[in-house]
């Protein structure tokens, strides 16, 4: 079983989409998880069970084999 990384981007609403990396973000939180499809879930999940948003912000999870 391989592990796989949520990184979780909080960036700001004026960053695009593709600008939002690790470097850009306003908060960075990363995950350790045992598959792809755990690291999505973990990463909705975190998303809505923490206080991530406010105004002007919004997420983007990717997941990879490094944090």
């Amino acid at each position: 079983m391989n592990t796989v990384f949520a990184l979780i981007l909080v960036c700001a609403a004026t960053t695009a989409q593709p600008d939002c990396t690790r470097e850009t973000a306003l908060n960075v939180a990363t995950i350790k998880t045992p598959s792809v499809f755990a690291c999505l879930m973990t990463g909705q999940t975190t998303i809505a069970s923490e206080q991530l948003l406010g105004d002007g912000r919004y997420t983007k999870v990717v997941c990879g084999g490094r944090p």
